[in-house]
């Protein structure tokens, strides 16, 4: 991957789901609301001073939200960022940047 250029949209790993967690009460504060459901669906990757990930997120029944999570570069030691997110997305609804 070229720096700067995000990655190609990959089905979520283990670890992708570890960040989607780790920025999971950070949304549900912005929105006001619990999500039944958590589900990193797919991300897409983006390498810059640190690395932003693109995550699509089931969040119960037809919803999806789609987050733009920022981790920083590892000697900064700060925790993960959710930077922005879109909702009312739908499953069909493609990943993009944002």
């Amino acid at each position: 991957m070229m720096c700067g250029a995000p990655s190609a949209a990959q089905p979520a790993t283990a670890e992708t789901q570890n960040i989607a967690d780790q920025v999971r009460s950070q949304l549900e504060e912005k929105e006001n609301k619990k999500f039944p459901v958590f589900k990193a669906v797919s991300f897409r990757s983006q390498v810059v001073a640190g690395t932003n990930y693109f995550i699509k997120v089931h969040v119960g029944d037809e919803e999806f939200v789609h987050l733009r999570v920022f981790q920083s570069l590892p000697h900064e030691n700060k925790p993960l960022t959710l930077s922005d997110y879109q909702t009312n997305k739908a499953k069909h609804d493609e990943l993009s940047y944002f």
